[in-house]
C-alpha cells in the first residue's frame, strides 16, 4: 500500500476498449474506432509486442511491461498516453476486478484522493448512472472518466453513496460483498476520478451529515443544476468521448425524414403574400430595427390583421427553394431554404399559431403550411386554446394576454439522423435565431413582439396532435398589435446608466415611427 494510504493496494489492468480494431503491418500499427482511423509508426521490437497482447483480454500493466528494457517501458508507456482514450484499465482489488475506468477526456488522470476511513463521503449529485453495451457505468459531467461497473460489489456500493456515510461503514451498507478495506480502497478511486464527494474527518454541522460538502458550499456548483451541466459536457467536445458533430450516424439504417413537412388535414386560410417592393420601400432599416427592438407584453386597442400575419410569416417562416436529389443519389441530400440559417440546411422546426384576436383570421390553433404559404386549423377547441395562451401567459408573469402566440416545434430525428451527440443542441440554437429574425420582422413591421424562455412541450403535444418525441415544441414567441406611445430610452432617473451610445435607440424609435 502508498504511505499514510490504509487501503490495500490497487493493480491495473489494461486493454483496447471494445469498439477499437487494432490491425498490425510491417512497420505500424492501426487503431480504428466509429469515428476514425490513425496509424502509429511502430516497428517490430519488445513496444510493438507489448501493444499486442493488449489487443486481447486485459492483462496487467506489469505483465505487459515485462520483457521491456528501461528506455522500451519509457516509449511504451508514452504511447499508451497518446491513445490513452482508445484504452480500458480494469482495477483489482485484493485480487478481484470490480470496475474498469475509460478516459472520456484527453487530459484524464485520475487518481486516489487519499480518504480516510472516519471521512464522510456521498455521491456526487453530478453523476449519473445508465447502461452502456450491457453495463451499468457511473458518469458525471465533473469527471474526465466513465466508470464500468463490472462487478455486483461495486454496484452495491455506489448505490450505498446515495446518502453521506462514512467510509468505515460502507462495508455494511453494501450488502456484504465488500470487506472495509476495499470499500474504502474503491471510495479512495471514485473519488479521486470526481464521482464522490469527500468531507474532511472531524468537521461537524450541527450532526447534519449531508452539510459542508463542496457542491453545497462552492458557489460556482451550487449555481449548476445537474442536467444543464452534463448537456453542456455532452454537447461539446473536450470531456465526453462518443461520437460528435455530422457523422451521420443513422445512415443506410434509417430513411431520413423529409426537408419538408407534409401539412396536416383541415380547414385552411390563405394568407396575404407582400410583394417585395412594399415591403423594401416602407422597411426601416437594419440598424434601426436592432436598435429599436423591444419586447412588449401589452398591445394596442386594434388588433393585429390577417394581411400583417400574412406577411410575417412570409418573411420569417417560408419555404423559399426545395432541392430535391435525384434518383439514386446519397440519402438525405433533400435540403430547403427558408429566411433564417439553419445547420446543414435541416430546417427542422415547424410554427404552429395560436390566434385569439387577429382581424380577419378565427380564433383556433393553426399549422403554418411554409409552402403553400396558408394557415391549416389543427386544433377548435376553446378550452386547449385557453390553455395554450395560459400557459405563455404566465411565461410574462401575467403581464400578457397574447393576441397571437406562435409555438416552435421541433422535428427531432430530421436533425439526429446526420448530427450525434449535438442534435438537440442545435435544434435549440436554431430557435434562437427564429426568435431573432422574428424580433427583427415584428420591430420593422411595427408589431409588439415578446420571445418566451418557459412553454410546456407535453401539452402542446397533445393540444397540436404531435408525438413528442418525434415533435415537440422548443420555443414559443408571442405577437400583438403595437400599443400606443413608445418605450423610448432608459430613464436615468429610474437608475439606468448609459453606455456606449444608448441615445441610438432614441434615433432608431423615430425611424421606426416615419416608417
Amino acid at each position: 500500500m502508498r504511505p499514510g494510504n490504509p487501503w490495500p493496494e490497487v493493480e491495473y489492468l489494461v486493454g483496447f476498449r471494445d469498439d477499437v480494431r487494432v490491425g498490425f503491418d510491417a512497420t505500424s500499427v492501426s487503431l480504428a474506432t466509429p469515428v476514425s482511423t490513425f496509424a502509429v509508426r511502430l516497428p517490430e521490437g519488445g513496444v510493438r509486442d507489448a501493444l499486442g497482447q493488449l489487443a486481447g483480454d486485459l492483462v496487467p500493466m506489469d505483465k505487459a511491461l515485462d520483457g521491456l528494457g528501461p528506455a522500451e517501458r519509457v516509449q511504451f508507456q508514452r504511447l499508451l498516453g497518446r491513445i490513452g482514450r482508445l484504452l480500458v484499465r480494469g482495477v483489482r482489488i485484493d485480487g478481484r476486478e470490480l470496475i474498469r475506468l475509460e478516459h472520456t477526456a484527453y487530459d484524464a488522470a485520475p487518481d486516489a484522493a487519499d480518504v480516510r476511513p472516519d471521512s464522510l463521503v456521498r455521491l456526487s449529485r453530478f453523476a449519473l448512472c445508465r447502461t452502456r453495451s450491457g453495463t451499468l457505468v457511473l458518469e458525471s459531467p465533473l469527471a474526465k472518466v466513465r466508470v464500468l461497473l463490472v462487478h455486483r460489489a461495486a454496484r452495491a456500493l455506489v448505490a450505498s453513496l446515495a446518502a453521506a456515510a462514512r467510509v468505515g461503514d460502507l462495508a455494511d451498507s453494501a450488502g456484504g460483498d465488500l470487506t472495509a478495506d476495499e470499500a474504502g480502497a474503491l471510495v479512495d478511486l471514485l473519488a479521486g476520478a470526481g464521482f464522490v464527494e469527500v468531507r474532511s474527518p472531524g468537521e461537524e454541522f450541527d450532526g447534519d451529515f449531508e452539510e459542508g460538502f463542496d457542491e453545497e458550499e462552492d458557489p460556482t456548483l451550487r449555481q449548476w443544476d445537474f442536467h444543464d451541466l452534463l448537456f453542456h459536457s455532452r454537447i461539446r467536445s473536450g470531456r465526453f468521448d462518443e461520437p460528435l458533430g455530422g457523422v451521420f450516424p443513422h445512415k443506410g439504417k434509417l430513411a431520413p425524414r423529409p426537408a419538408v413537412k407534409p401539412p396536416p388535414d383541415g380547414p385552411s386560410v390563405a394568407l396575404h403574400r407582400p410583394s417585395l417592393e412594399d415591403v423594401t420601400r416602407r422597411d426601416p432599416g437594419l440598424t434601426a430595427a436592432l436598435e429599436g427592438r423591444r419586447s412588449f407584453r401589452s398591445y394596442g386597442e386594434q388588433p393585429l390583421t390577417a394581411e400583417q400575419i400574412g406577411e410575417f410569416l412570409y418573411r420569417v417562416g417560408r419555404v423559399r427553394t426545395h432541392f430535391v436529389p435525384s434518383e439514386g443519389d446519397e440519402p438525405g441530400g433533400e435540403i430547403v431554404s427558408r429566411p433564417y440559417p439553419t445547420g446543414g440546411s435541416a430546417f427542422e422546426l415547424e410554427l404552429y399559431l395560436t390566434i385569439q384576436r387577429c382581424t380577419g383570421i378565427d380564433q383556433g390553433i393553426y399549422y403554418y403550411d411554409p409552402v403553400g404559404h396558408r394557415l391549416v386549423l389543427v386544433n377548435g377547441d376553446p378550452l386547449d386554446r385557453r390553455a395554450m395562451l395560459e400557459v405563455a401567459s404566465a411565461a410574462t408573469s401575467r403581464e400578457a394576454d397574447p393576441d397571437v402566440l406562435l409555438t416552435m416545434t421541433s422535428r427531432f430525428q430530421r436533425l439526429s439522423w446526420k448530427y450525434s451527440g449535438m442534435a438537440y443542441a442545435t435544434t435549440l440554437r436554431h430557435t434562437g435565431v427564429l426568435y431573432q429574425t422574428m424580433y427583427l420582422v415584428a420591430t420593422a413591421m411595427g408589431m409588439a413582439p415578446c420571445g418566451l424562455g418557459i412553454g410546456n412541450a407535453d401539452m402542446s403535444a397533445r393540444v397540436l396532435g404531435l408525438d413528442y418525441l418525434q415533435e415537440s415544441s422548443v420555443g414559443d414567441f408571442i405577437l400583438g398589435s403595437r400599443p400606443p406611445g413608445d418605450p423610448g430610452i432608459w430613464d436615468r432617473e429610474q437608475g439606468w446608466e448609459w453606455v456606449n451610445d444608448p441615445e441610438w435607440a432614441a434615433w432608431a424609435g423615430s425611424e421606426l415611427r416615419r416608417a
